[in-house]
């Protein structure tokens, strides 16, 4: 089965390719010559997720899925959460989001946030949408070289590394996008049968 994963992160590309079953070929989007970018103009991740997975299902007619994710603060009332990519503006660098969560959480004693991933899965004319938590806290400075984005100031709950210090076997089997990767691949496995 060919599957599109409408994202033009590699990273996530890569982190999703080692989670599917060999009967399912991952395409990127530049492997259907999908050069647009998508807007992701939902207040909602399931929204983003929606409107990114129909787009190109509609353009190009393959069946997909999208992600979108988000860091949710408790103490900043879910923020960044949507936002989440370009906290700290366009365009988007983890570096500056970083250090702009961090700041605005210097003074904070409560750090405790969830990273969320919705998945909309596009297949034959019909719709799903999965979803991953990983509650966790936020560091109050970096740790790890490993992963991307938040990931070296994210310490999953339970766990005394930050993301960005697990090798991506062991985040993939916690994280949020790795929870909701995995049921998407449970369903698929059903319904490649």
């Amino acid at each position: 089965m060919k599957l599109v994963f409408a994202t033009n992160n590699l990273n996530k590309l890569a982190e999703v390719q080692k989670m599917l079953p060999a009967s399912i070929e991952l395409l990127s989007l530049k492997d259907i010559n999908c050069f647009d970018e998508v807007d992701e103009t939902e207040l909602t991740l399931e929204g983003n997720a929606k409107l990114k997975a129909n787009y190109i299902t509609e353009k190009f007619g393959f069946n997909c899925f999208a992600d979108d994710t988000g860091l949710e603060v408790e103490s900043l009332d879910g923020k960044p959460g949507v936002f989440s990519a370009r906290f700290a503006g366009e365009p988007s660098n983890s570096e500056k989001n970083m250090k702009k969560l961090l700041s605005e959480l210097e003074h904070k004693t409560n750090r405790k946030a969830q990273f969320r991933t919705a998945i909309c899965l596009n297949i034959d004319k019909n719709q799903f949408i999965f979803e991953g938590i990983c509650n966790g806290e936020i560091l109050e400075k970096k740790h790890g070289e490993k992963g991307f984005g938040y990931d070296p100031i994210f310490k999953p709950e339970g766990y005394s590394v930050s993301f960005a210090e697990m090798s991506s076997e062991e985040k993939n089997k916690i994280s949020h996008r790795g929870i909701a990767i995995q049921k998407l691949v449970a369903f698929l496995k059903k319904y490649n049968k």
